[in-house]
């Protein structure tokens, strides 16, 4: 049973394979955008990989980058395929070859929907990655002395102004950790020392946060320390005072930037995986019809193009008995194959030793 059969003038074919030709320039053209993406948003998350515990996040740019160059060269090779198949002496080369691009291809759009569903089910884990990310550098903030930690506190800074957050989940996070650095303390003060003291830890916390927490919207002058004291600033209501820091966790704001970036790729990666399956469909509409007016040696006459020869259980046993062959063929036992040679050569020695019957 022939699936999807359509009879193909020599005008038809010529009209389909201008259309594919243009496809697949559309599809290489989308393609160098995907690539763009994904290099965009790699750069993007290694530019914050220091507040990030993990890189798992990651396999998205990475699949947009490889699919990217992948849809590059297969749309390439269709155009190319397009061209050829005007002229009945030059097709017959890319015959070989279609099988394994129609795999290709077929494989680009399975990553293509893969990346739409892991952008979605990498979520949780982007989170939970910022979250100990976070955590680690408000931790070593001070640590500017510390090799490996110089430049800790320029990005948290940086990040903070940039994305109008504060802290990991707010800036409450700032009071339980000491981010200033003991190399700036003064120890024969007596503030510091009861500071240190009253902690178990020995640690010289603050209920203040850096400046790099405060909002610039903000009517007065920014408060930085003592910011659960009502008394010590004028006019001051610690559970009402809103504008004067940032509101929002780093955390939710890194989040929703690379969850926006990361949706924003969603329409043109499903306008590649659309572009991609008419390619395809295309591509075999062509290839059968211009096989079967090759087997008709008449290259005005009329063919059938299709899309499967049989049916779609017989055509899937067909499939797995040829790979099956083709795995049978890779796997051949080397050793079994050398040892065979040799018992050969030592048998054809031994006839050749062996003294000839007199007559």
């Amino acid at each position: 049973m022939v699936l999807l059969k359509i009879k193909f003038t020599q005008q038809r074919r010529v009209h389909l394979a201008q259309g594919l030709w243009l496809l697949s320039w559309t599809a290489v053209i989308w393609g160098a955008i995907i690539f763009c993406l994904g290099v965009y948003l790699k750069m993007e998350l290694l530019r914050r990989d220091e507040v990030m515990d993990n890189t798992e996040i990651h396999v998205v740019p990475n699949i947009l980058i490889i699919v990217g160059l992948a849809s590059i060269g297969t749309n390439w090779v269709a155009s190319c395929v397009c061209q050829d198949s005007l002229d009945a002496t030059r097709f017959p080369r890319w015959k070989v070859l279609l099988l394994g691009w129609f795999a290709v291809a077929a494989v680009l759009c399975c990553l293509l929907i893969s990346v739409v569903a892991l952008s979605f089910a990498l979520q949780g884990r982007l989170e939970e990655s910022l979250k100990v990310g976070l955590r680690n550098g408000i931790r070593f903030y001070k640590d500017t002395d510390v090799p490996g930690r110089c430049y800790q506190k320029e990005t948290i800074d940086r990040l903070q102004m940039e994305f109008r957050c504060c802290g990991n989940n707010n800036f409450k996070d700032w009071f339980e950790v000491q981010w200033v650095s003991s190399r700036y303390l003064n120890f024969t003060s007596k503030d510091v020392k009861d500071r240190i003291r009253s902690n178990v830890d020995g640690r010289y916390l603050l209920d203040g946060v850096p400046f790099s927490c405060c909002n610039p919207s903000s009517p007065r002058p920014c408060l930085r320390y003592t910011l659960t004291d009502n008394n010590a600033h004028f006019n001051y209501e610690y559970q009402s005072e809103e504008l004067n820091l940032y509101s929002r966790g780093c955390r939710q704001a890194l989040t929703d930037y690379y969850m926006e970036l990361m949706n924003s790729t969603g329409p043109g990666v499903l306008s590649v995986i659309l572009i991609q399956m008419s390619v395809i469909l295309g591509m075999r509409y062509l290839q059968t019809a211009v096989e079967g007016i090759m087997a008709l040696e008449d290259p005005e006459g009329e063919s059938d193009g299709f899309l499967l020869e049989k049916g779609v259980k017989e055509t899937m046993e067909d499939l797995k008995v040829k790979a099956l062959i083709m795995l049978q063929f890779w796997l051949v036992d080397p050793i079994a194959t050398e040892g065979s040679s040799e018992d050969a050569d030592l048998e054809k020695a031994e006839k050749e030793a062996s003294p000839t019957p007199a007559s």
